[in-house]
């Protein structure tokens, strides 16, 4: 029995009409037994949830000729017409058919219903393996450089019909990919849900994979660095700039001159922050420009989409943070709205999202690192007071309170969103620490004074610290990540903001409280220096790959609810039956027993 499919063009001109012929490949034993063939099509139309055998095609090309190109898989039109054109140039020898045909890659959902990649042989490839195709994450989509592979010249009337083809078979794509739960593609260039970042992965990073969710990426593979690169790096820029900021007060206020720190180390650690800052700064904007789909998943990503906000605030701690050798006195207006104007759009953005009630609403998607979109509308003031415009300056204290206390409320009740807070400790646990301290450190730098408010917000952030400090011992046994540098900054911070409480209130118990959180935040900061200097140059492990990023837009499994919806009708139709029937025996009985 033979097949035939013929496609003609869309827009067809005399003599220019071509037709292609795909052919099953019959056996020898099949040309004779035609009514055996027959049979064997009714047996595997009773039973479809048979897997579909591997069957070979011949194309036929054009004047009734057969082609030697042969497909151990189904394919679509377009890249059986690419073959075809590949063979009429190439000579039609036998090492030619040995080599192989190049075919398009396709999801393998597309054809023989669910999970068919996993049962199809593709070149003697197993298509349910996954191999590292990480064109998907690059800027321009893998689909467009498929085309440009296709043997279109200039004027022919071929590229219509590649276009054509190419639309008809990207609706199919979608198509099936609704059926199947969502291809890989769709899950890329689409934008993925909050709430699948939940159910997908744990963790209090949200960075972990749970077992039973499946990845576009291989796992056993090294992926790309720039892939492998997060936004979580500005972490370590945080933690520096911080620091910058903590050895200039130490070294310029009252409260510590019987200390006598030299400036000097302010300077060291303000070039290297600038230094770092410079080149996490490039790296990322590399694969903006590369991987642009890996940097729209972390902008998705409910924990990292905070991290978007860090290098505005490092830029703002390094001119607060700039040595006195440097720096003048009164910093110009023009350095603010840089830093804070790109600061204040973003928060727009957020804030927006957290107000409007939609699927990214603060209860859905509040989690530690939340602060950081909030601590930089204190930091914006403190920048703000110091060029002179005082009243920008209360204006973002007051939006970034504001938003602190529905933040900080929102994840003290652990609402739905206590999938991000785990059950044991972790550093994550010190954002808390960070908005208060900045918020007191603000107030005092805008009227001049460390007055109730200031030190009632300096309260909150110390008892939060003690609270921390007190069971130090539940943050041991968690995997070394970059992003724990953003989460020095807030240790930093209540050191800084102790130092302006000492100022106001000189006494011994104030400067011994000064001493005690600027070595606790310095000794942090230096072993996390030398372990990411160890995990970057000895151990190579501080950059593994990034599987947050890579999880699928739905879970690819298949759908039981329908089936367990029809068993149930099933029944419950069976019963009804049954009990209709028991019902008109009964009353045939009854009928009878009264004559």
């Amino acid at each position: 029995m033979e097949k035939k499919q013929t496609m003609k063009p869309a827009s067809p001109k005399p003599g220019d009409s071509h037709f292609v012929d795909i052919h099953e490949v019959l056996h020898e034993g099949d040309e004779e037994g035609g009514g055996e063939e027959e049979r064997t099509t009714m047996e595997r139309n009773q039973k479809p949830n048979r897997p579909p055998s591997v069957r070979q095609f011949r194309i036929r090309g054009f004047g009734g000729q057969r082609s030697g190109v042969s497909f151990s898989r189904q394919v679509s039109l377009e890249t059986g017409f690419s073959a075809l054109m590949g063979k009429e140039a190439a000579s039609s020898s036998k090492a030619n058919k040995d080599e192989g045909i190049k075919v398009l890659p396709r999801s393998g959902r597309s054809f023989g219903g669910f999970d068919s990649a996993k049962r199809l042989n593709v070149g003697g490839i197993d298509a349910g393996e996954k191999k590292g195709d990480f064109s998907m994450f690059r800027t321009k989509s893998s689909l467009s450089k498929q085309n440009s592979l296709l043997p279109i010249k200039k004027g022919d009337n071929r590229s219509d019909q590649m276009e054509h083809w190419s639309g008809q078979r990207n609706n199919n794509d979608q198509n099936s990919n609704h059926v199947n739960g969502g291809g890989d593609h769709d899950s890329v260039h689409n934008g993925v849900p909050a709430g699948r970042y939940f159910a997908a992965l744990t963790g209090p990073e949200l960075d972990q994979v749970k077992d039973y969710e499946d990845i576009l990426l291989p796992k056993d593979e090294l992926w790309p660095f720039l892939l492998r690169f997060p936004i979580g790096c500005f972490g370590i820029c945080l933690g520096l700039s911080s620091q910058a900021v903590l050895w200039r007060a130490l070294a310029t206020s009252p409260a510590t001159k019987f200390l006598h720190v030299t400036p000097f180390i302010n300077l060291i650690l303000w070039l290297l922050a600038i230094a770092v800052l410079f080149s996490v700064s490039v790296t990322y904007i590399l694969k903006c420009i590369f991987y642009f789909e890996a940097v729209r998943r972390e902008y998705f990503h409910p924990v990292r989409v905070n991290f978007f906000f860090a290098p505005w605030v490092v830029c703002m701690f390094l001119a607060i943070g700039a040595p006195p050798m440097l720096s003048p006195e009164k910093l110009h207006p023009a350095i603010w709205c840089v830093f804070m104007g790109p600061y204040f759009f973003l928060e727009l953005k957020i804030y927006g999202q957290w107000l409007s009630g939609g699927k990214r609403r603060l209860c859905k998607v509040a989690n530690p690192s939340s602060h950081l979109s909030v601590v930089g509308n204190f930091v914006g003031a403190i920048l703000a007071a110091k060029v002179g415009w005082l009243e920008a300056a209360k204006f973002l204290w007051a939006v970034g309170f504001a938003h602190y206390l529905v933040v900080f409320v929102t994840l003290y009740q652990r609402l739905p969103t206590s999938e991000a807070l785990p059950k044991e400790l972790h550093p994550v646990y010190s954002m808390f620490i960070a908005a208060p301290s900045a918020a007191s450190i603000a107030w005092e730098t805008i009227y001049g004074e460390f007055d109730g408010l200031s030190r009632t917000c300096y309260f909150i952030a110390l008892f939060l610290y003690v609270s921390l400090v007190v069971r130090v011992k539940f943050f041991t046994g968690f995997r070394f990540s970059v992003a724990w540098w953003s989460y020095t900054f807030p240790m930093t911070t209540a050191s800084v903001a102790t130092i302006k409480y000492a100022e106001h209130v000189p006494c011994i118990p104030s400067k011994v409280l000064v001493l005690i959180l600027s070595f606790m935040s310095t000794t942090m900061v230096l072993m996390l220096f030398v372990s990411t200097l160890l995990h970057g140059f000895v151990w190579r492990t501080l950059f593994p790959n990034d599987l947050a990023i890579a999880i699928t837009k739905k879970r690819l499994v298949r759908d039981k609810k329908p089936l367990k919806s029809s068993f149930r009708r099933w029944t419950k139709q069976a019963l009804n039956k049954h009990n209709s029937g028991n019902k008109d025996s009964g009353d045939e009985k009854e009928s009878s027993t009264h004559k």
